[in-house]
C-alpha cells in the first residue's frame, strides 16, 4: 500500500526525521539530533512543533447540521457555544467505538470534524448513511495540514505571530499567518498549554517556517509521533486501537465524561447505559511499575495470587517519572493502591493500580 504523505513531508526529511506508517501516512516517528527523549522534554519544559496533518477533517453543513451531529455523537453539544470545541466519541450500536474525535462549533448550520486518520472514512461513511435531505458530509482529509504547538512557551511563540492566545481551553479564533487564513484551537494531545493550528494545505509549508523561525529564541523543537505517545500515555490520554476500539466501549476506556446521558439519543446508547448499569466490563486504569519493568501493550495482568485480570493497551518508559507506565483494561472491583503483576518478557514486575493522569497536566491553565 502507498502511504500518503503530509504536505510537510519535504520538511521532516530535511530535518533527518525517522519516518514510520501511522493510520496509513509516513509520518515523522522522532527527529536526528535530539529522538524521542528530548522531543518530550521539550514540551514539558519549552515547546515543541508536532505535524499531525495525518489527523482527518471533515464539514457538516446544512440546517439542523449541529443537531443532527449531537444525535449520532456521544457527547452533548448543547453543552458548548458557538466557536468551541468538544471532544466526542463515534459509537456503533453494540456500544463499540468507531473513532474518537474533536467537533468544532461552527455555527447550528456548520461543525467541522477532526477524527483519526485511519477512522476518517468510515465516520463519514456513517454520517452520509444517516443525513437527513439538505445535510451535506464532506471528506476534507486532504484539504487541511494540521500542526500542533504545545508546551509552556506556546503563548510565546503564538505571541510573536500575532496569533491569538487568550481565548479558552477548547476554544477556537480564526486568524491569518503567513498569508493563510487559519483556525487556531487550544487543544492538544501532550498534557501541556499548546494549540492546534488547522492550515490551508497548500499553505502548511509556509506556515511551518513562520512558527518555527518565531519559535527559535524559545527553543522550539520539531517532535514526532513518538514523543506525542509518550506524553499522551503520561496523561492517560486513549488512543484509538489500544484505549478505544470496535471492542472497547467508551464505558470501558472510563470515557463516559464525553457521554451526554440525558441526551433523548445517540450512536450507541442503549448498549452504554446497560454497561454502565451493570458495571461487570473491565475498565482502563494506570499501572505504575515498582521496578524497572517496562511494559508493553498485550501483555498480561494478574493479580499477586496469579489470577488474570486483563491486558495491557499502552506502555511505555516515562521520561518524566523515569519508571515504566501503562494504562489497562482490568477487572471491576481492583483498588487504587493494589499490586499487580505484568508479564514483562517472562519475567514478573510488580505494578501499582494508580488512577491517571501519572503526571500533573497544565492544558486548562489560564
Amino acid at each position: 500500500m502507498d502511504l500518503l504523505h503530509s504536505p510537510l513531508h519535504d520538511r521532516h526529511v530535511a530535518l533527518g526525521a525517522k519516518l514510520a506508517e501511522f493510520g496509513g501516512w509516513d509520518m515523522p516517528l522522532e527527529y536526528a539530533g535530539g529522538g524521542v527523549l528530548a522531543e518530550h522534554k521539550a514540551v514539558r519544559e519549552g515547546v515543541g512543533l508536532f505535524d499531525v496533518s495525518h489527523l482527518g477533517k471533515a464539514v457538516v453543513r446544512g440546517t439542523g447540521a449541529a443537531e443532527f451531529v449531537n444525535s449520532c455523537f456521544t457527547n452533548d453539544l448543547g453543552r458548548i457555544e458557538t466557536g468551541k470545541a468538544q471532544y466526542t466519541l463515534c459509537c456503533d450500536e453494540d456500544g463499540g467505538t468507531v473513532d474518537d474525535l474533536i467537533a468544532y462549533l461552527r455555527s447550528d448550520f456548520e461543525v467541522f470534524l477532526i477524527p483519526n486518520a485511519a477512522n476518517t472514512a468510515a465516520v463519514v461513511a456513517r454520517l452520509r448513511a444517516a443525513a437527513p435531505d439538505g445535510i451535506e458530509v464532506t471528506d476534507q482529509h486532504r484539504d487541511f495540514a494540521i500542526l500542533a504547538i504545545q508546551g509552556p512557551s506556546s503563548d510565546e511563540v503564538l505571541q510573536a505571530l500575532d496569533l491569538p492566545v487568550d481565548h479558552e481551553y477548547m476554544s477556537f479564533a480564526d486568524a491569518t499567518v503567513a498569508g493563510a487564513d487559519i483556525t487556531v484551537c487550544r487543544t492538544g494531545y501532550t498534557g501541556e498549554r499548546g494549540y492546534e493550528l488547522v492550515v490551508p494545505a497548500a499553505s502548511a509549508v509556509d506556515v511551518w517556517d513562520a512558527v518555527v523561525a518565531a519559535g527559535e529564541p524559545f527553543g522550539i523543537r520539531a517532535c514526532g509521533l513518538g514523543a506525542r505517545d509518550t506524553l499522551r500515555t503520561e496523561m492517560g490520554y486513549p488512543l484509538h486501537g489500544h484505549e478505544l476500539s470496535a471492542e472497547i466501549s467508551p464505558v470501558m476506556a472510563r470515557a463516559g465524561w464525553a457521554v451526554g446521558w440525558k441526551k433523548p439519543a445517540f450512536w450507541g446508547k442503549d448498549a452504554l447505559e446497560k454497561q454502565r448499569a451493570e458495571k461487570t466490563v473491565r475498565t482502563l486504569r494506570g499501572l505504575v511499575s515498582q521496578g524497572r519493568g517496562i511494559p508493553r501493550p498485550g501483555m498480561t495482568v494478574r493479580a499477586e495470587a496469579g489470577e488474570d485480570l486483563g491486558e495491557v493497551t499502552s506502555g511505555t518508559f516515562s521520561p518524566t517519572l523515569r519508571q515504566g507506565i501503562a494504562l489497562a483494561l482490568i477487572e471491576p472491583g481492583t483498588e487504587d493502591g493494589a499490586t499487580v503483576m505484568v508479564d514483562v518478557r517472562g519475567r514478573s514486575e510488580a505494578f501499582t493500580v494508580t488512577k491517571p493522569p501519572f503526571v500533573q497536566p497544565s492544558t486548562k491553565e489560564s
